[in-house]
C-alpha cells in the first residue's frame, strides 16, 4: 500500500510526496499536479503565482532578523517519465503509482517511480509550510514538463523569479554537490515509403520481443554501458536477413527520448522449413546477449510467438537501408570530459524506433556539455541517416550550464555538508541535463548549485530512493538555508 510511506521520517516531505504519487502527472499532463501545488501555496497563505506556461512560484517571507538575506530560489519539476514493462497494466494517464517500502528504499509495482522530481517538489513544499524554520526570504519554483523539451524553464520570462541564488533539487546522488550540466538536442529521422504487400502466402510470421533490459536514463546510466534494445535488435535483425532472407513488417523499441530503450519489438515473415533453425538463432543471440552484458544485464530474453501473416511488408531495399544505419549510428558514450574525468561529455541515446504501415521515425538525444561538439555528434547521426534518403531534423536544443569555480553557493553548501557528514561533498558536473542552464540564461546573475537524495535507476521502472538519504538531504538543505 502507498499510504506505508506516510510513516517514513521527515513526515512533512512524505506527506507530499504520497500526494505526487496519487496525482497522475506524466510530462504534458500538467494541469492536476499544477492546480494541486498552486492551492498547496494558497492554503499556506503564501503569495503564489502561476506564469504564461503553467510554472508555479511560491513565495515565503524571510524569518525575522534574516531580512537582508539573498532571496533564495527552491527549484524543482513536477512531471515525471512513464515508463513501465510491457506486461504491467498501468494506465499514467490516470493511474496512481503503487509505491513501497522495500527495506533501505522507497519503490513503485512496475512503473517508474516518479522520484525524479517530486522529491525535490516535496522537499520545497515541505519548507514552504514549516514556520519553524530559519531563513532569508524564500520562492519556490515548480516547472512544467523538463522531461521532454523543458517547457517550464524555457517558458520562464525575466522578472518572474527574484532569486539571488538557486538551489535545484534534482540531483540524484547523495555526497555529490553538482555546479554543471550537459546541454541536449533532440534528432528526429523521418522516412516514408509505399508498402510492399505480402507476395507468398506460404510464408509464416512471427512477432519477435526483446525484453527484460534495465533501461535507465540517458543521462545518468549513459556510462555504465547497459544494452540499448534498439541497437541489439537492429543487429539480430541484420543477421537474421543474412542468414534467413527475413522480411520486415514492422519495429517498435523504446518510448523515451531520455530513457534507455529496454524493449524492442519486430514482426517479420520467413520460409516455414527455416522456422525449426530460426528459432535455434533465436536462443542462440540470446545467449550471446546474455554473455556480452554479463554483469550489466541479468534478464535478457528474446522470445518468438506465431502471429497472422502480415498484409504488407516494408519494401526490401528500405528495411536493408534502415538496419544498416541503425547498425551504424552512434549510440552511448563518445567522450569524456578532462577536466572531470569520470563524468562524460558527449553521448547519444538512439532512443525510439518505429517502422511500418508506410512510415520510418527514428529519434536521438544527443548530450554534450559543449554546444559545439553536441551539434558535430547531431551532425554525424543525420549523415548517417542522409545516406538512406532520410529526412532529417533537429528540435529542443538547450544549452549546458557551465560550472562557476568562484560559487558563493557551492561554498556554503560545501559547509553545511561537511558540518553534517564530518566530510567534503564531491563537487561534480552531470552530463544530465538540468534546467540551470535555461533558467541561467533569463537570470544571468543568478548563483546555482544542484543537489537531492540518492536515487537509483531513474528512467525505468527499476527506480528507488534511498529513505535515509532524504532524510539526509533535507537536513543540509535545511542548514544551507540558515547560513546563506
Amino acid at each position: 500500500m502507498a499510504k506505508e510511506i506516510l510513516n517514513l521520517q521527515p513526515a512533512s516531505v512524505w506527506k507530499y510526496f504520497y500526494d505526487f504519487t496519487q496525482i497522475p502527472r506524466p510530462t504534458g499532463q500538467m494541469e492536476e499536479v499544477t492546480n494541486y501545488v498552486y492551492e498547496c501555496g494558497k492554503k499556506m497563505g503564501l503569495e503564489t503565482l502561476r506564469d504564461e506556461v503553467g510554472n508555479i512560484l511560491i513565495r515565503k517571507p524571510a524569518t525575522k532578523g534574516y531580512e537582508s538575506r539573498p532571496i533564495v530560489t527552491l527549484q524543482s519539476h513536477v512531471d515525471m517519465v512513464p515508463q513501465k514493462n510491457s506486461d504491467v497494466n498501468h494506465d499514467f494517464s490516470k493511474d496512481p503509482i503503487d509505491a513501497y517500502i522495500d527495506g533501505e528504499w522507497v519503490k513503485a509495482r512496475g512503473t517508474t517511480l516518479g522520484a525524479d522530481n517530486a522529491i525535490g517538489a516535496s522537499m520545497a513544499l515541505a519548507i514552504m509550510e514549516d514556520n519553524s524554520l530559519e531563513h532569508g526570504p524564500l520562492e519556490a519554483l515548480f516547472t512544467i514538463n523538463e522531461e521532454v523539451g523543458m517547457d517550464g524553464a524555457n517558458g520562464l520570462k525575466p522578472g518572474f523569479l527574484k532569486g539571488d541564488i538557486l538551489l535545484n533539487i534534482d540531483s540524484e546522488v547523495e555526497g555529490k554537490l553538482f555546479i554543471g550540466c550537459a546541454g541536449g538536442v533532440d534528432v528526429n529521422v523521418s522516412l516514408e515509403y509505399k508498402d510492399q504487400e505480402t507476395s507468398s502466402e506460404d510464408d509464416c510470421a512471427v512477432r519477435l520481443s526483446l525484453v527484460g533490459l534495465k533501461g535507465g536514463h540517458s543521462g545518468v546510466d549513459i556510462h555504465v554501458g547497459r544494452a540499448n534494445a534498439n541497437k541489439l535488435m537492429a543487429r539480430l535483425l541484420k543477421a537474421a536477413i543474412e542468414e534467413f532472407g527475413i522480411r520486415l513488417s514492422s519495429f517498435e523499441g523504446g518510448t523515451m527520448r531520455n530513457a534507455i530503450p529496454r524493449e524492442a519489438f519486430a514482426t517479420l515473415t520467413l520460409a516455414p522449413e527455416d522456422s525449426e533453425n530460426f528459432n535455434k538463432f533465436i536462443a542462440d543471440f540470446e545467449a550471446l546477449f546474455t554473455k556480452e552484458f554479463a554483469g550489466i544485464e541479468d534478464r535478457i530474453a528474446l522470445k518468438i510467438e506465431k502471429c497472422e501473416l502480415p498484409k504488407y511488408l516494408i519494401p526490401e531495399d528500405v528495411q536493408d537501408n534502415l538496419i544498416n544505419a541503425l547498425e551504424a549510428c552512434q549510440n552511448g558514450p563518445i567522450s569524456m570530459l578532462q577536466s572531470f574525468p569520470d563524468t562524460v561529455e558527449a553521448s547519444t541515446n538512439l532512443s525510439i524506433v518505429r517502422a511500418g504501415e508506410g512510415k520510418v521515425t527514428v529519434n536521438f538525444l544527443v548530450r554534450s556539455s559543449s554546444d559545439s561538439r553536441k551539434m558535430w555528434v547531431a551532425s554525424s547521426i543525420e549523415s548517417t541517416f542522409l545516406l538512406i534518403g532520410a529526412k532529417v531534423e533537429f528540435d529542443a536544443s538547450y544549452t549546458g550550464w557551465q560550472p562557476n569555480a568562484q560559487s558563493h553557493i557551492m561554498n556554503v553548501m560545501s559547509k553545511a555538508f561537511e558540518d553534517f557528514y564530518n566530510e567534503k561533498p564531491d563537487i561534480k558536473v552531470m552530463h544530465a541535463g538540468l534546467e540551470c542552464g535555461i533558467i541561467q540564461g533569463v537570470m544571468p546573475n543568478m548563483d546555482m548549485i544542484s543537489f537531492g537524495p540518492e536515487i537509483r535507476h531513474p528512467h525505468s521502472p527499476d527506480e528507488k530512493v534511498h529513505i535515509e538519504s532524504v532524510a539526509r538531504s533535507y537536513q543540509v538543505l535545511l542548514n544551507t538555508l540558515k547560513l546563506v
